[in-house]
């Protein structure tokens, strides 16, 4: 079955909508564990200020409101179970602080939808957010997050 040039584009536009949600709802962790500002505070201020910058420092217009929170929120409410489970297979004797805070909003913005978004296929939440991760490194990061996230998943998703 084929698709119309419509439904593709919908499609894409929903994947464009998802993705700068995410993007967002890094830089909103990164901000607060920077900061120490509330998670009110900051969703507040990204939802009236911007939504997010590319990494050209542009707006992301396209980002979605309503994922952005709900994976924000979703990360303070459910801090503790998803560091966790990064805990868990982090070598022994590391510590969560020991990775930047980069590195650690991706991972928990990431834990959190394989936890919660269990409709979403992992690989999906993977490809995502080790997207992200080569957005903002250059060197070994993104694979040790791929690595860690892959690990996670088989975790959280165990049946």
């Amino acid at each position: 079955m084929t698709s119309s040039p419509a439904a593709d584009a919908e499609r894409q536009l929903l994947a464009a909508r998802r993705s700068g949600a995410r993007l967002a709802a890094v830089q909103a962790l990164y901000q607060m564990e920077q900061t120490e500002q509330s998670t009110r505070s900051v969703i507040a201020d990204f939802m009236g200020d911007r939504l997010g910058l590319n990494d050209e420092g542009e707006p992301i217009e396209e980002a979605d409101p309503d994922i952005f929170k709900t994976i924000v929120n979703g990360v303070v409410e459910h801090q503790e179970h998803i560091d966790s489970a990064i805990m868990k297979r982090l070598a022994t004797g590391w510590k969560i602080e020991r990775l930047d805070a980069t590195s650690r909003a991706i991972l928990r913005a990431a834990v959190y939808e394989l936890v919660a978004e269990i409709s979403l296929p992992s690989q999906i939440i993977l490809d995502e957010y080790v997207s992200l991760a080569h957005a903002f490194f250059e060197g070994a990061e993104p694979k040790f997050i791929n690595g860690l996230l892959d690990a996670v998943s088989r975790d959280v998703r165990a049946s």
